[in-house]
């Protein structure tokens, strides 16, 4: 429900409770569950009223939501256990105990015991704890005081214990403001006619059976006190809220005034007002006229009505519940803005690039933000690496399949095989970019890192020209959305190209497209060359806004960084150029920025940054504006010769700024932060795995979590959606974590000197750093599993023998930070009451079996198995909290739903998969295609599939909207290798959600989900032994591999290529008489660098690469036929390349 249909509620609540409708008054706040009166809960509690009080709580709560509303249901229903027992009603108090206190069983079944054992008693009060009970009145009242405590506790009621400030009679204001503006419209008003109804428009028409003047609100109320009987009448099809297709954000609110397709006499506009003459209202201006006495609009509450509430993350507390402990996502923003001056923005220049033609557009990489992606004249396009002023690759336009084409457009490029670009993109992500051009033809290519651009998609987008392309996330998947010379939008699936929406409704080419979303709502601007604004939602309805642009100017539309204001700027047949702010509330221009030059001779282009600036290309120059004042802030010619009305194109963290040249070349300027970026880069030799994980030293971008957000950081979308938060990581053991806070790697390397590449070899201790954690415990068995926590500041690990050690790294006055690191020693935690998380091993020989666990997002909770029933431990006390899932078969394997906490994939011994929901504890469906063992899963939010392995050494995908299957593969083994008979087949998701990494002891392989075709493979020497395990670093640009040997080995997971190989001497004793080597390896979270290795002994040991190298190894060069390196399909030509380099 949006926030101002939530509003309308309280606007009802309080007209009810005006007119005395007590009983449905109540009915309404527990249906629903915006406010909770705690007045009529005291009144209900008080006179024991149980039923009500739990059908009351019921709207706001429900028993397992969190451990404040099993405390708040298990008082209310022990009290009413004791009432039936004082009574010495024992069956009502049997009844009573099987019906409503059972449920807490689970939970604690010794105090379920001692309840149970109550019936035993002649009087209960014999026992103990219940000595001090009194009479019935004094126990509900002290019952009372504790449940008031929990409610204001608990995170569930936040918000919901206060009404709303508001007026007396605020529905009934708000329809007389709406009559009096009515009553304004019409064109010829009469002075003080009957209104009659509100069912239909007021209107002082002749044959209008409604035509009254609404007097003032204040002077002369319309309404008195409506009748009981009658009750209230319903807004009808004039009122600004009625239901609606789809509901519609707040900042579509007063743009509603030409639906431009028929709608029913209910209407499809939600928000703001829709006259009966559109096409007088669009005659007059927005801002209500001030001669008219009898007409107020600029009251506070009119004011407080447009205001916009937003959603915050939930605290942290309500991640800390016995039952449903997984909550689903929210997104939290902080509205705190940053203090900038001039001097922030990037105006020094550093750079030219010469991109050999004119530019057309440009975009930088939202993560990587030193890569610039250029769209040329000629159909060119470019990615740059500004840092280095590298071109790392180089596309020219030309049709990819041409058959698959229609015959007059086959015809066409047969005569004339050339286009131009409208429009470069890149995804939220940076895992896609998009091509419009300028005949009928969109490109998508899949990045890769370093120079690894491919092709994706080829879409026969639009008739003529294609204008404008961005990418959406309706419905949790990844859109494109398109536009062009035909008139229409297009919306096309980025996975398959499948074409999902297609919009039709302007009258002219649709110049421009902006992507954006309100709270949960998805919807898109669209601008046209007459100048008309539109914007939809991803149904069929129709346009929801038929608006002017300034000066019916060709105009783009875009956000600031943060989502909470919108702009614009374009420029009209006659030259003329607008920048202007809109009123999203009342569709209506909020301030118009001063300084644009006219008669320019194409359209002015602009970004934002910082939610701070605004720059335009205009007039030979660069120009900026401060977002709240309207003249201009400073200029900048960068040096000269830049284009009439150049293109500019800020970084995301507004640092870089790529403004394009006369010359057919562009220019970077920076700011200080940019400067000492760049100086840090430029002066180091290429390295193409550089580029893949450079980032801004200083970026804030938040951390979206599973739980809430990132304190005090803003966040929302930005022009063109390019900051929509970016798709999770899901890593093995189904942990999801956001590759956007992982740290950058850029290290000093200005002093090396290009030479010939070289395998980085580390045998000794003193080449890097490791740390063996301390372990007081006499066990030594080895570790099954090993994972980092998510917040990086921890180390979980599960032993053959079942039972989970946990190493925290602490805070400290001496500059340690808490995250883990092979510089400080960790300490092995326990909880103060000394237990030890052991799973549940029934009557089966743990070192037999297959463990298990996965970790929840907020680290609060594990989930675990060792051969008998699944444990769910807190990780705070180490308790169990609950089992289920009884062997056979055992669970050898766990994944949450990267959308829906509450379901986990069970991979089971019987090589079934189990969808299993957890809050409701059912089973939803068992996946069945493997002949062995589950060994692995992992989720891709983006493609919406689950990929399991097994140890049949098969990979099966799975859609997870119907859980059907959709392809099956073999991996495929090397000649002359023998795969063991249940050989562990792990998987893992790249970041980008779409390639997938398999590890089996014989073989690396990274396919691309979900058809997992042509397959690159590594295969290591024979002398290393078998793999044992693998993982992506937290950026997926390297993986970590590690062997029986004891030897751990770092590819580029581009190129799949050996860089570094670190011997069992770095960072084992020297023993012979020990055969130690490691069985798993994590990757932390957000240090590119750092793995864990889970050892045959029982160890765990974390390494680093020394801070004066800051990486492990550099990437080899390409091969001269320009292949991608020892990773093609063929066994032998990786096998042999790896052992030359060994």
């Amino acid at each position: 429900m949006s926030s101002l249909s939530r509003e309308l509620v309280f606007l009802i609540l309080q007209f009810l409770d005006e007119e005395k409708f007590k009983e449905t008054v109540h009915r309404l706040e527990q249906e629903s569950g915006f406010f909770f009166n705690m007045r009529y809960f005291e009144e209900m509690v008080t006179n024991g009223d149980w039923d009500e009080v739990e059908k009351y709580l019921s709207g706001f709560t429900k028993v397992d939501d969190n451990r404040y509303s099993m405390k708040i249901f298990f008082e209310i229903r022990k009290q009413k256990y004791l009432e039936a027992l004082d009574k010495k009603d024992r069956s009502k108090g049997v009844d009573i105990l099987v019906k409503d206190l059972k449920v807490f069983s689970a939970f604690n079944e010794d105090l379920f015991k001692e309840i149970t054992q109550l019936l035993t008693l002649d009087n209960f009060r014999d026992n103990e704890q219940l000595s001090k009970y009194g009479d019935t009145k004094s126990a509900r009242g002290i019952m009372l005081g504790e449940l008031k405590k929990l409610i204001e506790a608990n995170p569930l009621f936040r918000d919901k214990l206060n009404f709303p400030s508001l007026k007396n009679s605020r529905l009934r204001t708000l329809i007389n403001q709406s009559l009096n503006w009515q009553h304004q419209l019409c064109k010829n008003p009469k002075p003080n006619p009957d209104i009659k109804t509100l069912f239909v428009d007021h209107s002082c028409g002749q044959s209008q059976p409604n035509g009254a003047r609404a007097p003032s609100p204040v002077t002369n109320p319309l309404m008195g006190s409506v009748p009981k009987p009658a009750g209230f009448p319903p807004l009808g099809a004039h009122g600004p809220f009625q239901p609606a297709p789809a509901p519609l954000p707040s900042s579509l609110a007063g743009w509603m005034a030409n639906p431009s397709v028929p709608h029913p006499s209910v209407s499809t506009v939600p928000i703001g007002f829709t006259p009966p003459n559109n096409a007088a209202l669009l005659k007059r201006p927005r801002t209500p006229p001030t001669n008219n006495p009898a007409v107020d609009y600029q009251t506070a509450d009119s004011e407080h009505v447009l205001k916009r509430t937003r959603t915050f993350g939930i605290s942290d507390e309500v991640n800390h519940m016995p039952v449903n402990m997984l909550p689903v996502a929210y997104m939290g923003q902080s509205h705190g803005q940053s203090s900038y001056s001039s001097d922030d923005l990037p105006k020094t220049v550093v750079m030219t690039l010469n991109q050999g033609s004119v530019v057309k557009s440009m975009d930088f990489h939202p993560v990587q933000q030193i890569l610039l992606l250029v769209g040329t004249s000629n159909g060119d396009i470019i990615l740059w690496e500004v840092g280095s002023r590298e071109k790392l690759a180089h596309k020219n336009f030309k049709i990819w399949d041409i058959s698959v084409l229609t015959m007059p457009l086959q015809a066409s490029f047969t005569n004339d095989n050339t286009a131009s670009i409208n429009r470069v993109t890149w995804s939220p992500d940076g895992t896609l970019c998009g091509v419009a051009f300028s005949k009928h033809i969109v490109h998508i290519y899949s990045y890769h890192g370093a120079d690894d651009l491919r092709n994706h998609l080829e879409i026969e987008a639009h008739g003529g020209s294609v204008n404008d392309l961005a990418f959406s996330y309706p419905n949790k998947q990844l859109c494109i959305v398109t536009c062009g010379e035909d008139r229409l939008i297009n919306v096309w699936d980025a996975v398959t190209g499948a074409k999902q929406f297609k919009f039709d409704g302007h009258e002219a080419p649709v110049y421009s497209i902006c992507p954006h979303f309100k709270e949960t709502i998805q919807f898109i601007f669209s601008t046209a060359t007459d100048g008309k604004i539109k914007a939809w939602l991803y149904d069929n309805v129709g346009s929801r806004v038929d608006y002017d642009a300034p000066g019916h100017s060709s105009t783009t539309m875009a956000y600031s960084a943060d989502g909470t204001r919108l702009f614009s700027c374009g420029t009209n047949k006659d030259g003329d150029s607008y920048i202007v702010e809109w009123n999203e509330s009342e569709g209506a221009v909020k301030r118009t920025f001063n300084g644009l030059g006219k008669r320019s001779a194409e359209v002015v282009q602009f970004d934002t940054t910082k939610n701070r600036f605004l720059a335009a290309g205009d007039e030979f120059m660069v120009k900026f504006w401060d977002m709240d004042n309207v003249n201009l802030l400073t200029t900048t010619d960068a040096d000269g010769g830049l284009q009439a009305s150049p293109c500019v194109r800020f970084n995301k963290e507004g640092i870089l700024l790529a403004v394009s040249t006369n010359d057919n070349g562009i220019k970077i300027l920076a700011n200080q932060d940019g400067l000492r970026l760049l100086r840090t880069l430029e002066s180091r030799p290429f390295d193409a795995s550089r580029v893949a994980s450079a980032s801004i030293v200083k970026s804030q971008t938040p951390m979206m979590t599973m739980f809430g957000a990132a304190a005090n950081t803003p966040v929302g979308p930005s022009i063109m959606d390019r900051v929509t938060p970016m798709p999770p990581m899901v890593v093995m053991n189904g942990d999801n974590r956001n590759p956007i806070d992982v740290k950058p790697r850029i290290v000093d390397e200005a002093m090396e000197k290009p030479r010939a590449w070289k395998l980085t070899e580390i045998t000794e201790p003193s080449q890097c750093r490791s740390l063996r954690l301390p372990d007081s415990t006499s066990s030594a068995m080895r570790v099954s599993r090993l994972i980092y926590t998510n917040s990086g500041l921890a180390i979980l690990a599960l032993a053959a023998n079942a039972v989970h050690k946990l190493w925290k790294w602490q805070r400290n006055d001496r500059g340690s930070t808490g995250k883990a690191t092979a510089s400080v020693t960790p300490q092995l935690w326990q909880p103060p009451s000394g237990i030890l998380m052991t799973n549940d091993i029934s009557d089966t020989n743990p070192e037999d079996a297959v463990p298990c666990f996965a970790l929840s997002k907020n680290d609060s909770y594990v989930m675990s198995a060792s051969g008998g029933k699944i444990s769910l431990f807190n990780m705070m006390t180490f308790k169990t909290m609950t089992t289920f899932m009884s062997p056979p078969p055992a669970a050898t394997f766990l994944a949450f739903h990267p959308q829906d906490n509450n379901i986990i994939a069970i991979g089971m011994e019987d090589s079934s998969i189990h969808i299993y929901n957890v809050r409701v504890d059912e089973i939803k469906t068992k996946l069945k295609g493997h002949h062995k063992r589950i060994t692995g899963l992992a989720f891709s939010n983006v493609l919406n599939v689950l990929v399991s392995s097994g140890a049949d050494s098969q990979l099966c995908v799975w859609n997870t909207n119907g859980w059907e299957k959709q392809t099956s593969k073999l991996l495929q083994i090397p000649a002359g290798r023998v795969a063991a008979p249940l050989a562990d087949t792990r998987v893992q998701f790249h970041q980008d959600q779409t390639h997938l990494l398999a590890v089996h002891e014989t073989q690396i392989a990274v396919y691309e989900a979900p058809k997992l075709e042509s397959p690159k493979q590594w295969f290591p020497p024979e002398t290393s032994g078998s793999i044992t395990h693998a993982t992506y670093s937290c950026d997926s640009q390297s993986i970590f591999v590690s062997f029986e040997d004891a030897s751990v080995g770092i590819l580029t997971s581009s190129t799949l290529r050996l860089r570094c190989r670190i011997t069992s001497t770095a960072y084992l004793p020297s023993n012979p008489n020990l055969r130690v080597h490691p069985l798993v390896i994590a990757a932390h979270p957000s240090e590119p660098d750092q793995f864990a290795l889970g050892l045959t002994d029982g160890g765990v040991c974390v390494l680093e690469p020394l801070e004066s190298e800051g990486k492990w190894g550099t990437s080899p060069p390409a091969l001269e036929n320009g292949g991608a390196g020892p990773s093609s399909t063929t066994p032998g030509a990786a096998s042999t390349t790896d052992q030359a380099q060994r």
